[in-house]
């Protein structure tokens, strides 16, 4: 299942999942028969304290569309206060992408246990359409990586006809 808008444009979703958490709903999620979209790109971190602030913009830098964290409830975290420090990391971020120009919508934290595969798999659904419905990221995009890739002959994999 992908998320498309009638131009034919798949985003690209970047979900950092921690561990003990989140990417545990999403194997719940898979185990229950689940679906959410395939365009969803997890990446499993020990605890979402330790998500870099840099690796959402990396990500952006990259090609994503949408970079969404998914971590332990306050107070249920694996390691104590891992996710008090992400909160506060975040908030900063956010108020950085605002200066930048990023749409605030581009990015989501959610709070999601080993024990919430539905709402795992409603958060990734609902947040790749949102994601598809503000289009391609324009913003943060690489030219470099956009100009080597049209001279290597590699289009982009979404549809659109540009280079990646």
């Amino acid at each position: 299942m992908q998320v498309k808008e009638a131009t034919g444009f798949v985003p690209t979703i970047v979900a950092f999942c921690c561990n003990w958490c989140s990417y545990a709903g999403a194997d719940l999620s898979g185990t229950n028969r689940l679906s959410y979209p395939a365009n969803v790109k997890i990446i499993r971190v020990p605890c979402s304290c330790r998500v870099n602030p840099i690796f959402f913009l990396r990500a952006f830098q990259r090609g994503a569309d949408g970079v969404i964290l998914c971590g332990c409830h306050p107070g249920d975290c694996h390691y104590t206060t891992g996710n008090y420090y992400t909160r506060r990391r975040m908030t900063l971020l956010f108020s950085m992408l605002d200066y930048l120009g990023i749409e605030r919508n581009r990015t989501r934290v959610e709070w999601v246990s080993a024990a919430e595969g539905q709402k795992f798999a409603e958060t990734m659904r609902s947040f790749a359409e949102e994601i598809a419905a503000l289009g391609p990221n324009r913003r943060l995009a690489d030219l470099r990586c956009r100009k080597d890739a049209e001279e290597a002959g590699i289009t982009d994999e979404r549809g659109s006809g540009d280079a990646v």
